[in-house]
């Protein structure tokens, strides 16, 4: 077997998301120069999220982990994000680390902890890629709206939804796209939808893993919405259009995701959809999975709460 290629598989890329009071992007980039210090790497990205979250300002470190990609990728993954945690310091407690191949992740949440490592850090996301982060190519940019000709479009939602697009392609919707769509011939084929459900109270930790698991299906994505599901956030996600039939799209994206234990198909209102839930529930991280395949030409778009 040939191998030649495989040395860039292997390699797992950790991406280090720091969100910190800053007035400007210079006061938030000094505000991290000392975890760049200690952990190496390279700022790749800098934006204001201060729509979302007044006063804050996200940057994005990436560096290659010292853990490789093996049979076992999860367990590979998850000890990346750990063992960086644990670069960190004493004072940081092992951490529950998520896991979706090709990612894992976690968030320190402790602003009283992170402080002295970030002075003004409201929290960390570590992530650990196999194969490096599928929405990040090339060198540093600070306005990702700028930097992918596919997802460039004249408004913007919030800086949020610059966050997601940055990590992972994933892109809030143009409230002008309903309009565009009524006014189109009707698409052929299919449009795949997904709701992840995830046992967190924090909206932004929702939306990480949700995006984690939709990249497993498509390299864009829209989401439409995040609400409350029970004692879950329920982070609805437009996963695009696709060629297939109803049944056959569900079938690849079930095994996209690589899960056992999913339903038989049910079909509503000329909708196909096919559910997976967590037994037991899990206290943190993803509960359930839910996809749903409708004809485009009977598609009609939800647009964002």
């Amino acid at each position: 077997m040939d191998n030649s290629g495989a040395m860039v598989e292997e390699d797992l890329e950790l991406l280090i998301t720091a969100v910190v009071a800053a007035d400007d992007e210079q006061q938030a980039r000094a505000a991290c120069a000392g975890l760049l210090s200690q952990v190496g790497g390279r700022v790749v990205r800098a934006f204001d999220c201060s729509d979302e979250e007044p006063g804050c300002w996200s940057v994005t470190i990436s560096l290659v982990s010292g853990e490789r990609a093996t049979q076992n990728v999860a367990g590979a993954l998850a000890r990346a994000v750990r063992t960086f945690v644990r670069r960190l310091g004493d004072e940081f407690p092992t951490p529950r680390v998520a896991c979706e191949p090709p990612t894992a992740w976690t968030v320190l949440e402790d602003p009283a902890l992170l402080d002295g490592l970030v002075p003004g850090a409201e929290r960390l996301l570590v992530e650990a890629w196999a194969g490096g982060d599928p929405g990040h190519q090339g060198p540093e940019h600070h306005d990702p709206k700028h930097n992918d000709p596919e997802q460039r479009r004249p408004e913007r939602g919030g800086p949020e939804q610059d966050e997601r697009e940055g990590q992972d392609g994933l892109d809030q919707p143009d409230e002008s796209e309903p309009e565009q769509a009524a006014d189109a011939e009707p698409e052929p084929g299919t449009r795949l939808s997904l709701r992840v459900d995830v046992a967190t109270d924090r909206t932004a930790g929702a939306e990480w893993q949700a995006r984690a698991v939709a990249s497993r299906v498509a390299r864009s994505g829209k989401i439409t919405r995040v609400a409350p599901h029970g004692h879950l956030l329920s982070v609805h996600i437009d996963l695009g259009a696709n060629v297939n039939s109803p049944t056959v799209a569900l079938h690849d994206a079930v095994a996209s995701l690589g899960r056992s234990g999913w339903s038989a198909v049910e079909w509503s209102g000329g909708s196909a959809s096919i559910r997976w839930s967590a037994t037991p529930v899990p206290p943190a991280g993803i509960a359930a999975l839910e996809l749903t395949a409708t004809p485009a030409s009977a598609f009609v778009w939800t647009v964002p709460d």
